[in-house]
């Protein structure tokens, strides 16, 4: 992955270029605790030659895995990077796919492999946030007062 500091006045903003091969979500994760991101929105185009959605059953407070094992655009990747309950920068995102005959595949963004590229936008906010996990949704929520 290759990434340029496009912006410092302020709100530091990135591009990052993630390369054929490498899988999407760990390299924003890894970008993110090597900056020490604590607060961003991120937003993503590009293509995966097979990825992995998810969708969240509040019911049964699980992740149901969406495999897209083809070659497919990235017509929407965005979401946000906080601190997790150990204070470490963990990414949520989430996905819309095109796949070639025009349908697509979205929710939340699991693992992709890039496939020419991506390109990915980091705008860091100035002030952190953090997540707090919730028993009754079975997952962790942005806690603005955390």
């Amino acid at each position: 992955m290759q990434s340029k500091l496009l912006s410092n006045d302020g709100d530091r903003v990135f591009i990052l270029i993630v390369e054929p091969g490498e899988e999407a979500f760990a390299s924003i994760k890894d970008f993110a605790i090597d900056q020490n991101i604590n607060a961003a929105s991120v937003t993503a185009i590009g293509a995966f030659e097979k990825a992995t959605l998810a969708f969240f059953d509040i019911l049964s407070q699980q992740y149901n895995d969406i495999p897209v094992n083809v070659q497919s655009e990235v017509l929407s990747l965005m979401g946000d990077i906080t601190l997790d309950e150990h204070g470490k920068p963990n990414p949520h995102l989430h996905a819309v796919l095109g796949l070639s005959d025009g349908h697509t595949r979205g929710g939340h963004f699991v693992r992709g492999y890039v496939r020419p590229t991506l390109e990915v936008i980091v705008r860091e906010t100035p002030a952190a946030l953090r997540r707090t996990y919730r028993p009754e949704f079975g997952i962790a929520l942005i806690d603005p007062t955390a």
